[in-house]
Parts: structure tokens; C-alpha cells; sequence
């Protein structure tokens, strides 16, 4: 597959490694040039301008702050149609220092994300975890592998990006559709504070039978 990556920062690289061992194609796309050509080296992979990017890819890993999102895809054409029939992965939170969502209520990054890109389709994925769970090889916790909640309203995308995550040694689960997506992002806002305090957030969700 062939995957542009926006942004070079923890998550650019942690599953830009993973998928490069894998065997994709990267090319790398930041606002520092010369900081997404080290990064695309490291993949043995090549950079360039979000353009490049999308022009090349099929999926477009959305690795950048959430605050920036939106602006990047604006530069990369996404309110004309350039990212019309790509794949969005967008893997964003959007929480400030109380670990509150700072999107409008009931309204995920997700989906402010497929009103700014027209004709692209998002996937809301790999939100859930630490960037270094991400580099783990493969994530497995008590012998069981991660399972990666996925949303999203488009199949062939939601099986491109079941794909990306079994290339992690992880399990795609089904989450709905993509208005869904923001109790995915408010899951990850609450569950990020009791780990914070100490809590074994696992623990706080018992099997279905008992």
C-alpha cells in the first residue's frame, strides 16, 4: 500500500516504522523539510510537500496536534477535492490540560475532518494507546494481541486500514460508523486520566459473561 504520513512526530514514527518493516511504501510530509526527510530516510522511504503526498498515496496517516489538522488540509487542497477517494487514518485527539475535548460538543475530530476534506474517507484509528505502544513489536498484553477499534462509514477503507493494523500484530474491531467516533475520542479522554492517577484502566471492564 502506499501511505502518505503528515506530520513527524511521535506517531509518524512509531507506525511509520511498522508499516515501512511491513513492506509499504512511505513518503513523509512535514512542515520542516528537513525534519521529514530524516524521517523518510529512516523508513528508506522518500519526502516531500502535502501535496506530494497525496498525490502519491492511497491512505494519508493524519499524524499531526489536532489543532493543525485542519489547517494542513487545507494547504494540501482538501476543501477542493484533492483528497477526493483517499483514505484518511486519523488517529487525533483533541483535549486540552484538563483532558477535556476541545471539539464542539458531541462533534469528533473525525468528523470535522470529512467536512474539510471532500470526497475523502476518514477511518478514526489507533487513537486509544501511548505512541510507544505503537512501537511495540507486536503489541500483546498477557499473551492477548491489542485490539484496535476502527470508525468509519466507507468498506474499502475500513479494509485498507484492517489491513495497516494486522501489519502491527494487532486485531481490527468493528466500531460503528463514524458518528461513533466521539465516544472513541471521549474514551481515550477519560480512560488517559485514571491512567494518569495510577488506576489499571483495564480493569475498570469485566468479560461479557461473568
Amino acid at each position: 500500500m502506499r501511505i502518505g504520513i503528515f506530520g513527524t512526530g511521535g506517531m509518524a514514527d512509531a507506525l511509520g516504522t511498522q508499516w515501512a518493516r511491513a513492506g509499504h511504501d512511505l513518503l513523509v510530509s512535514g512542515r520542516d523539510p528537513a525534519k521529514a526527510a530524516a524521517l523518510a530516510k529512516q523508513f528508506g522511504a522518500r519526502s516531500g510537500s502535502w501535496s506530494d503526498a497525496v498525490e502519491f498515496a492511497d491512505a494519508i496517516l493524519l499524524a499531526l496536534p489536532a489543532e493543525s489538522v485542519l489547517d494542513v488540509l487545507d494547504t494540501a487542497g482538501a476543501a477542493s477535492g484533492a483528497l477526493d477517494g483517499k483514505i484518511l487514518i486519523d488517529p487525533t485527539n483533541a483535549i486540552d490540560e484538563t483532558l477535556f475535548p476541545q471539539t464542539p460538543p458531541g462533534i469528533s475530530m473525525a468528523e470535522l475532518i470529512t467536512a474539510k476534506a471532500v470526497g475523502a474517507h476518514v477511518v478514526k484509528a489507533f487513537n486509544l494507546c501511548h505512541v510507544d505502544v505503537w512501537r511495540l513489536t507486536p503489541p500483546v498484553f498477557d499473551g492477548r494481541p491489542l485490539a484496535v477499534p476502527l470508525c468509519g462509514g466507507d468498506e474499502r477503507a475500513l479494509d485498507h486500514v484492517r489491513t495497516l493494523v494486522r501489519d502491527l500484530g494487532c486485531v481490527p474491531i468493528d466500531g460503528g460508523g463514524l458518528d461513533r467516533a466521539v465516544l472513541m475520542e471521549a474514551t481515550m479522554a477519560f480512560v488517559v486520566k485514571l491512567w494518569f492517577d495510577g488506576a489499571d484502566a483495564q480493569a475498570i471492564l469485566p468479560p461479557a459473561t461473568v
